[in-house]
């Protein structure tokens, strides 16, 4: 019997080459989104009024570049659109953006009055889906941004960690280390999403059980400028002496060959590991996990 939620999953997908992309088109890049079947397609380029376009309310950007969008608009200004946005026809004279949206903003500051797009049928459900991916495949976002696509295409779509790696090209651990990113203070979600401090102090942060110390030593890191091998370190140091105030002095670094393989495991896992090895070579290894859930995915991994 087909189980009706899977084949819903494997429908979702479907279009999204066409909704995204021209054969013609230069930014594409390979991968699950380049490999899905066409949708149907209403019109080839039209020349669209710019003010029948709303914007896309699935777009998952949240910062523009004021300096860049200025560029791109003076470039238009010179020499047109190169490339088309992608757009979806609604009631009467009304589109929907799809794609495209930095350059509809740039045509918008260069007093362009229509724009050339292509027109393409799509639901609620294929707009939610194309609008992340192609967002997370072709731009800059943040890492705070990228995480949030994540989510609700995990929870509006009802996808698993690997239907998503599978969709947007990345690695089950990659998607969940993301989605870890939501679990942080709000005031350190801010400081990531202003770059603040980097993908990598956010993913050690992660790994300190108490929020007053998370805050303690991001507070360090915007202090004394802290490496990420550093904040390793006194993450090392807060869970081997307990929930203590952490120190912005790091304790000795483990030896570089154990390092590297604790970091190639937790990119394996999405998970924190911990190596432990006395003088004579004997040790142990720990494997983090925050719930039954995370348990057993990392039991799949193992069994894998």
């Amino acid at each position: 019997m087909i189980d009706p939620k899977n084949k819903r999953r494997n429908a979702l997908g479907r279009g999204l080459s066409a909704l995204l992309s021209d054969s013609e088109n230069p930014e594409l890049e390979s991968g699950p989104v380049a490999e899905q079947a066409n949708a149907p397609l209403e019109a080839s380029v039209s020349e669209i009024p710019i003010n029948s376009i709303e914007t896309n309310p699935y777009q998952p950007r949240t910062h523009f570049d004021l300096v860049a969008l200025e560029e791109l608009s003076m470039s238009i200004q010179a020499q047109g659109i190169i490339q088309p946005i992608t757009v979806r026809k609604m009631g009467g004279d009304t589109y929907q953006l799809i794609s495209g949206e930095r350059r509809l903003q740039a045509s918008k500051m260069a007093g362009m009055q229509t724009i050339p797009a292509y027109v393409r049928t799509a639901d609620d459900e294929q707009m939610l889906e194309m609008a992340l991916i192609e967002n997370i495949q072709r731009q800059d976002l943040n890492p705070m941004e990228i995480a949030l696509a994540y989510h609700r295409l995990v929870e509006e779509l009802n996808l698993r960690l690997e239907d998503l790696g599978d969709k947007v090209g990345k690695k089950r651990a990659t998607v969940n280390n993301y989605m870890r990113l939501l679990k942080l203070p709000p005031e350190i979600q801010i400081g990531l999403k202003e770059a603040k401090l980097s993908m990598g102090h956010a993913r050690a942060l992660i790994n300190i059980e108490s929020i007053e110390d998370q805050l303690a030593v991001y507070k360090a890191i915007l202090e004394n400028d802290l490496s990420v091998r550093k904040v390793e370190e006194m993450v090392r140091a807060i869970a081997e002496r307990g929930n203590k105030k952490p120190s912005s002095k790091p304790t000795a670094a483990k030896d570089i060959h154990v390092q590297k393989l604790e970091r190639r495991l937790e990119d394996k896992f999405g998970s924190r590991v911990v190596i432990s090895q006395s003088a004579q070579g004997k040790g142990e290894l720990k494997i983090g996990f925050e719930s039954i859930e995370d348990l057993n995915r990392i039991l799949e991994i193992l069994e894998a």
